[in-house]
């Protein structure tokens, strides 16, 4: 499923609202995000300089998100010598057009697939589909989404919110349409979920000549691209193919080898308690006889360079999809990924997808409020994005743009009594004296502040006013 395809849903309140309700959802999602919390914290505390280690790859994405379109210009360079072909896609509809028109020019009317958000950004299978060409999925957890007619609902395990029980049933009542049938006999036993995924995709695998891929990361010196995976679906999508086709955004940008090594110590620990990836594929161009004998890269923008615009904004490029941060929310926990409404769920995608979509609809505008603001996700951010400061400074413009009236008055008359301490003493005089009347729930458009948040009682006197008393009184 596609990211156009969650415009429109309900704001992120009213989806939770509903998702909390599960109570198997929630627990799905609490065994999964702990057994990943406990494996990423035993190899962190391995590494001896993990503040050091961390503080590098923020450097290095923050230096090259500062002179991006340079090293961009390097890397189709490199992508070109090497015997590639480079696409520059400025948003998600010219990003189908061309994917399309590469595949059609092939005669194939179908595809295999490495796990990729950005085409699920894009709408890619849906833009595939319209023009008759089959999009197969062949990441196993992918592949149980797209059987079970699903959305993703985490950046690492787009199925988290399935069970064991829920994917033998999705396996039995849909492979047979997709290609090999599920075995009659199948249990719900992980080994003999894995099998019948195998011997599915296997014939997917030896027959299709196209593939599509995303990537981890691109290298501009030598204009090479790296996927990490752990099942080796990915590596058989990258090597079997007659024609490779990556779709990847413009911020996964690196500059060199050397700052590659950064990445390849963090990005496993971080997201799926790995020292290192079971499968790191790197490739650059084509080589004669050995691998996709064609090679086209599409550099996706998609409002990235907008991002890039807002200097506090701008540090959402950083993230490396290591879903550590999904990990830690006590909000993600609770409603899982499909209440974001994007295919960028969690922390992360509370700041990126607001800004990627441009914040022009409901669901955009609430993301940012879908926080407590605890630190949690910046405290294990192997890039060291700070979520809360970027939520913060988007709810900030959600009021300048969405025309939230009543909070700006209610923030001018903050501003108003603060800014003068007689008027702040005569306001909390005034509360004290009236605490009795005071509502526990506001009126009109403000209850639905006090719905979710109990007001703090207020006191018979102010701490200013009973510091002046008892320092009065010891004098």
């Amino acid at each position: 499923m596609s990211g156009h395809t969650y415009l429109g849903m309900p704001a992120f309140p009213e989806r939770s609202a509903a998702a909390v309700q599960d109570a198997q959802l929630r627990h799905n999602l609490r065994h999964a995000t702990r057994t990943i919390r406990g494996k990423r914290a035993a190899v962190i505390d391995e590494l001896p300089d993990w503040p050091g280690a961390r503080e590098a790859a923020k450097e290095i994405k923050d230096r090259t998100l500062r002179h991006l379109d340079r090293y961009l210009v390097q890397l189709e360079e490199a992508v070109t010598a090497a015997g590639g072909t480079v696409h520059w896609a400025a948003d998600a509809a010219e990003a189908n057009r061309i994917v399309v028109g590469l595949v059609e020019a092939t005669g194939e009317r179908s595809v295999v697939k490495v796990k990729s958000m950005a085409t699920q950004e894009i709408g890619l299978n849906e833009a595939l589909e319209s023009a008759g060409i089959t999009a197969y999925e062949t990441d196993l957890a992918e592949l149980i989404v797209q059987l079970g007619e699903d959305t993703p609902s985490h950046i690492l395990v787009p199925a988290i919110h399935r069970n064991r029980a829920e994917i033998r049933e999705i396996f039995q009542r849909a492979m047979a349409d997709w290609g090999r049938p599920a075995p009659g006999d199948l249990t719900d036993d992980p080994r003999a979920l894995a099998e019948a995924a195998r011997l599915h995709l296997r014939e997917r695998f030896m027959s299709t000549r196209v593939a599509v891929s995303g990537a981890n990361f691109m290298v501009a010196e030598t204009g090479t691209l790296v996927v990490l995976e752990s099942e080796g679906n990915g590596r058989m999508c990258l090597t079997l193919p007659e024609t490779l086709i990556s779709v990847v955004g413009i911020e996964k940008t690196i500059p060199t080898w050397e700052d590659l090594s950064v990445f390849l110590e963090l990005l496993p620990r971080s997201s799926t308690g790995e020292r290192m990836n079971p499968y790191t594929t790197t490739w650059t161009g084509v080589t004669p006889g050995d691998g996709p004998q064609t090679f086209h890269l599409v550099l996706l923008d998609n409002g990235r360079t907008d991002v890039l615009a807002d200097q506090v904004g701008r540090q959402a490029l950083r993230c490396i999809r290591c879903s550590a941060c999904l990990n830690v929310c006590p909000v993600y926990q609770r409603t899982g990924g499909h209440a974001y409404g994007s295919v960028y769920p969690g922390p992360i995608g509370a700041i990126l997808t607001p800004q990627l979509r441009g914040m022009q609809s409901e669901l955009d505008a609430s993301l940012p409020y879908a926080s407590t603001l605890c630190g949690a996700c910046y405290e294990v951010c192997p890039v060291a994005i700070d979520i809360p400061e970027v939520l913060v400074h988007l709810r900030a413009r959600a009021v300048q743009e969405s025309g939230h009236r009543a909070e700006r008055l209610a923030m001018r008359a903050a501003r108003w009594v603060l800014e003068r301490p007689v008027r702040l003493t005569r306001a909390q005089n005034a509360a004290g004296r009236f605490r009795r009347l005071i509502p526990k729930r506001l009126p009109g458009p403000l209850g639905g502040w006090t719905d979710t948040r109990d007001l703090p009682p207020v006191p018979r006197e102010s701490f200013r006013a009973w510091w002046r008393r008892t320092e009065k009184g010891d004098s």
